[in-house]
């Protein structure tokens, strides 16, 4: 775990009572403390933070949490402690009284950004991190997010979820991995066929550093497309050209952490047409980036 977030418990758990030192995470409490239940991603906890209060646009589509409002933050355990990453969707009003809050109570903002380009309302992307008890990271980031209208509803949908309208196994077989409809979004997380590490410790794709491709239908087998690739620096010249190529708009070239080996560089992108098309120009766009192997 990274220097900047040791704690003294951590430092110090050498000389804490086995019982106490190996203690395991009561997640109910953190379920608790962020108000709605976590998704298991292999040993990642994560949870979704969608801005279904928003209403964005984008170059006439009505942008879906799932396409690129969705915010979320994630826990990488070790005992009674952890890594806590995130992507907090922001109004451009509500980016520095949430920032206030998430600083007074031991959470970095490690970028602030733009995803997407002519959103209408501008939206903006507070990427987070920290290291200590993760019902009181929770607790921090819920109360910072008090400062906007995000939901909390705890509840999940149990019905069919929405028609898409384009060929999902083409997009599969395009891509070389399977997706899942996600209320109405297509979405892949595509992992990196290299390991990423924070202090020397691999750190997981759920945690931020897979590769992220939605799509949402906009008629007549035609798809929006948003997301960001995970390039090193040597890649992103390659990366752009592939996207430029294959008829995909660059939107954003930035950092989301600080202090990954090797340091990473995230390529946000958009394009609204057909979607297979499309579907083969992220696959070469992903062969730029060395992704794990097809599955």
């Amino acid at each position: 775990m990274s220097k900047r977030f040791a704690t003294l418990p951590a430092a110090l758990g050498f000389l804490l009572p086995s019982s106490l030192a190996l203690a395991e995470t009561d997640w109910t409490q953190v379920d608790a403390a962020i108000g709605k239940k976590s998704v298991l991603v292999g040993a990642v906890h994560k949870y979704g933070l969608p801005r279904s209060d928003l209403h964005v646009t984008v170059d006439g589509v009505d942008i879906k949490p799932g396409l690129a409002l969705g915010g979320w933050i994630a826990f990488e355990s070790s005992g009674r402690s952890a890594m806590m990453m995130g992507d907090l969707v922001l109004t451009e009003a509500e980016v520095n009284p949430v920032m206030k809050s998430l600083l007074a109570n031991g959470v970095q903002a490690t970028a602030i950004h733009n995803h997407l380009l002519r959103a209408n309302p501008a939206t903006f992307y507070m990427h987070i991190a920290a290291h200590g008890d993760p019902a009181k990271l929770a607790k921090a980031v819920r109360d910072a997010l008090a400062e906007t209208k995000t939901a909390f509803d705890a509840s999940a949908s149990t019905g069919e979820p929405p028609k898409l309208g384009f060929d999902t196994a083409q997009i599969d077989s395009a891509l070389g991995f399977h997706g899942k409809n996600n209320n109405g979004v297509y979405q892949f997380s595509i992992p990196r066929s290299d390991p990423i590490k924070v202090d020397g410790a691999p750190l997981a794709p759920a945690m931020g550093v897979a590769n992220a491709i939605n799509f949402q239908p906009t008629g007549d087998g035609k798809a929006a497309i948003a997301g960001d690739f995970v390039a090193f620096a040597e890649e992103v010249e390659p990366l752009l050209k592939s996207l430029q190529k294959g008829g995909v708009e660059t939107t954003a070239l930035h950092n989301h952490m600080l202090d990954e080996e090797p340091r990473l560089v995230f390529v946000h992108f958009w394009a609204n047409d057909d979607a297979v098309k499309l579907a083969h120009a992220l696959r070469a766009a992903l062969d730029a980036v060395h992704a794990a192997t097809k599955s």
